[in-house]
């Protein structure tokens, strides 16, 4: 038995859907993320970097396995699927992988922040990361254009892109133009358990949030108001934010 600790977040998405696609029996466990559910002691207890999501494998020593990616690897190592063992297929997997741990979700992530939660807008950080979000989703595009998933075969790397691509524009970025990420998007979508994975713990309507409602929210989530510095480096405005 697995237990999942996880929230309604890409990440979080990302293992229950492979959870679902293998159809291992799971426990869930939703952690409050704006209760700080994730820096309790107990939490840190399974994961020191404070972040979900979380498995604990019961059948592997109680063992507890961090960081979505390495999650991903670890229940597809167990059941032997979506992740190739020979070497040139197991490669061609985790380049994807790593593509969108390094790449999609830090730039995706940044750009929700600034362009939806930030309460300051700002228009550099809101345009450096759309762009460059937008960039990476033409990697993808071209990638696509020849190939039915991004490995060739299914794998844990189309599950690890796609519930960050879905949501594009929670981050004010289009797919204008990007056929291939689109029909990639709609196939995998038509998985049921793609369908099921995305409401664990529970599915959230992103279209009815306004831009203001957002930052208002994000005031309270991102920024913790008594330690918002302001600096005034040669003439110019920065901040300096302490992130939840």
């Amino acid at each position: 038995m697995i237990d999942l600790y996880t929230a309604a977040t890409p990440n979080g998405y990302k293992v229950s859907i492979l959870l679902e696609e293998l159809q291992l029996p799971y426990h869930v466990f939703p952690v409050n993320l704006m209760g700080r559910e994730q820096k309790q002691e107990d939490f840190l207890a399974l994961n020191p970097n404070g972040r979900i999501p979380v498995i604990v494998d019961h059948e592997n020593d109680q063992l507890p396995v961090f960081e979505s990616g390495a999650i991903l690897v670890y229940l597809a190592e167990k059941t032997g699927k979506y992740l190739p063992k020979e070497m040139k297929g197991r490669s061609q997997v985790m380049q994807w992988l790593m593509f969108q741990m390094g790449g999609i979700g830090p730039m995706q992530g940044q750009a929700h922040v600034f362009y939806r939660y930030a309460p300051e807008k700002i228009e550099y950080a809101i345009g450096r990361y759309q762009r460059e979000t937008r960039r990476l989703y033409e990697v993808l595009d071209r990638q696509l254009k020849d190939n039915p998933y991004l490995a060739g075969e299914f794998s844990i790397a189309d599950i690890a892109c796609w519930p960050w691509v879905r949501i594009h524009n929670w981050a004010g970025v289009e797919l204008t133009g990007l056929e291939h990420l689109e029909r990639w998007i709609k196939d995998l979508y038509a998985r049921p358990a793609f369908q099921k994975g995305i409401c664990v713990p529970y599915k959230v309507e992103r279209g009815k949030e306004t831009l203001d409602e957002s930052r208002k929210r994000g005031s309270k989530m991102l920024v913790r108001r008594k330690t918002l510095k302001k600096v005034e480096p040669k003439g110019h405005w920065s901040f300096l934010w302490s992130l939840l």
